[in-house]
């Protein structure tokens, strides 16, 4: 299916693309309209870290947020992908951080502006290792959690999302050439909150990974 080490999508896949608003109990609390289709965002691929690194809170703004998300790691490029085809072009999986400015965030939606600053800041999209699509036969139906300093802050099954995975594939390919490499963020439930400097974030898919990073603040 690959042609490069596909177990390290991060160090040359070529985007990521970011789907908000995919969990009903999420969007219910915040009065957001039902969606009839997905809202996409891209982050680019120097938003990737990795453990060891700690996630940085940008100078122009305090009120950075957690997003745990499963992340779908393209194998096989395409586009205009028919849903009944959409998981043969899945090589796996990751357990993803959308790390959101929320400060931006409001004043971009309230002026009608794109979420650049909000999504694309350096260390926003926190990765874990890559997982083999063997290892997680259903996508529709995993647990996710996250924990700030060992405190559960969110807990869903992807099977509460508004938007399948094969769905999800399908519908970005119609408007967005998927590539090998390329990285699918398929939102997150509700739990949101902010993060400070010296935090510690634990964040898990069942006993398949998990991931831990701790947040600190970019210097002047």
């Amino acid at each position: 299916m690959t042609t490069r080490n596909i177990s390290r999508f991060w160090e040359w896949g070529r985007k990521i693309i970011g789907v908000g608003r995919n969990y009903p109990d999420h969007t219910n609390k915040l009065n957001f309209p039902t969606l009839t289709e997905p809202l996409l965002f891209l982050k680019p691929t120097s938003a990737y870290i990795r453990e060891g690194s700690p996630i940085l809170v940008p100078r122009y703004t305090d009120n950075v947020h957690h997003e745990v998300e499963l992340g779908v790691v393209i194998g096989k490029g395409g586009t205009a992908i028919a849903q009944s085809a959409a998981m043969e072009h899945v090589a796996g999986y990751a357990l993803g951080l959308d790390m959101t400015a929320f400060g931006p965030l409001h004043e971009s939606r309230a002026k009608g502006l794109p979420w650049t600053l909000a999504k694309a800041f350096n260390t926003s999209c926190p990765i874990s290792d890559f997982i083999p699509k063997d290892r997680i036969p259903d996508p529709g139906n995993l647990n996710l959690w996250l924990k700030v300093n060992d405190q559960l802050r969110q807990s869903a099954c992807t099977s509460d999302m508004r938007f399948s995975v094969p769905y999800l594939i399908s519908y970005i390919s119609d408007f967005i050439t998927l590539e090998e490499g390329d990285l699918i963020l398929t939102g997150t439930p509700d739990g949101l909150s902010p993060v400070q400097e010296n935090d510690e974030l634990e964040a898990g898919i069942e006993n398949i990974v998990t991931i831990r990073f701790r947040v600190d603040k970019e210097k002047s």
